[in-house]
């Protein structure tokens, strides 16, 4: 017997969800769009037979509360997925909340402790460990053909000036600029390449931020338990948009560019050898499929099969504490 869709309803409607989220929950077995949520109804209701979605709230509470909602995707400002996943916890749906998780370590453990006490999933949206690129590198970091691995850095700007969101730059919205923004894409992808956890952590940000203004571009630096030295440079200053990762070990190394990007086809470079042992260098070219509806699937399979999933709460937790540490502690 085939099972019911898992319906959702996606808080915090905006251009992201509808040109991202929406398709690809459309494009997964087994899930039903069933409602969005925006601030303005009118605004919510136009958007809901646009895409014709068939309910529509600007009420966060009365969406959860539906019957017809079974699992909610947060992709509203950050300063909302604790409040949100909180109504959504106490409502009984499951929680997908994108990255990252919350302004602050506080907030995920509250998060984490009230979808545990009512029993729903909450999964963080670490899209990118989806992908076979990085799945690919991590395979090759973990068999120990690069040596030990000395270095590994992640970069990844664009110019801020293009982004629809309003309040990109505002403390107590979004948390952080691009250190919260694409940083945490950076570092939670080294966390998961190199199988390790970061022990210490530093950041130089411009502008310093203030309680209220957030910083344009940050230099992190990390430390991992095996001795690995992490860089991580994000930036809203760009005239482009970038994204690069490179791991450099004693025997070889790896890079590739784009390394978010999903419904498209990258190269990873592996260079295998040293001065002393020439080697040799390969290009593999890996198909990386759209990454939401991945993510999605793989949420749905947890819910209905009781797994743990690949970026569980306790993982955004891991990287909002690498956040705060990275903004000052501000």
């Amino acid at each position: 017997m085939t099972a019911p869709p898992i319906r959702f309803a996606i808080l915090g409607f905006g251009s992201f969800a509808e040109r991202a989220i929406t398709p690809a929950l459309r494009a997964t077995p087994g899930t039903e769009l069933v409602a969005i949520q925006k601030r303005s109804i009118d605004q919510a209701r136009a958007k809901a037979l646009e895409h014709r979605i068939p309910l529509f709230f600007d009420s966060v509470d009365e969406a959860v509360a539906h019957p017809d909602v079974d699992a909610v995707f947060i992709v509203s400002a950050n300063g909302a997925h604790c409040a949100e996943t909180i109504a959504a916890a106490r409502a009984g749906k499951h929680v997908l909340v994108e990255k990252p998780m919350a302004l602050n370590v506080h907030e995920a453990e509250e998060m984490i402790a009230v979808c545990a006490r009512h029993h729903v999933m909450l999964m963080v949206g670490h899209v990118i460990r989806f992908s076979p690129l990085v799945n690919r590198m991590r395979d090759i970091v973990a068999s120990g053909i690069l040596g030990r691995v000395t270095y590994a850095k992640a970069n990844f700007i664009y110019d801020a000036r293009l982004s629809h969101r309003t309040w990109l730059y505002d403390r107590h919205v979004a948390g952080g600029g691009p250190v919260f923004d694409i940083g945490i894409h950076c570092i939670d992808t080294l966390r998961y390449v190199l199988g390790d956890e970061v022990t210490e952590t530093q950041g130089i940000l411009e502008p310093v931020p203030t309680e209220i203004r957030t910083e344009e571009s940050a230099q992190i630096s990390l430390r991992f338990s095996r001795g690995t030295i992490g860089s991580v440079y994000c930036s809203y200053a760009a005239p482009v948009r970038r994204k690069q990762i490179e791991i450099q070990g004693t025997e070889g190394s790896l890079r590739a560019g784009d390394f978010t990007a999903g419904s498209q086809t990258t190269e990873l470079i592996i260079e295998l050898g040293t001065d002393a042992r020439p080697g040799t260098l390969t290009t593999e070219r890996i198909a990386v499929p759209n990454l939401y509806v991945e993510e999605i699937a793989h949420f749905c399979d947890c819910i209905r099969n009781r797994r743990q999933p690949l970026t569980p709460g306790e993982n955004g937790l891991a990287n909002q504490r690498i956040l705060d540490r990275a903004m000052g502690g501000m």
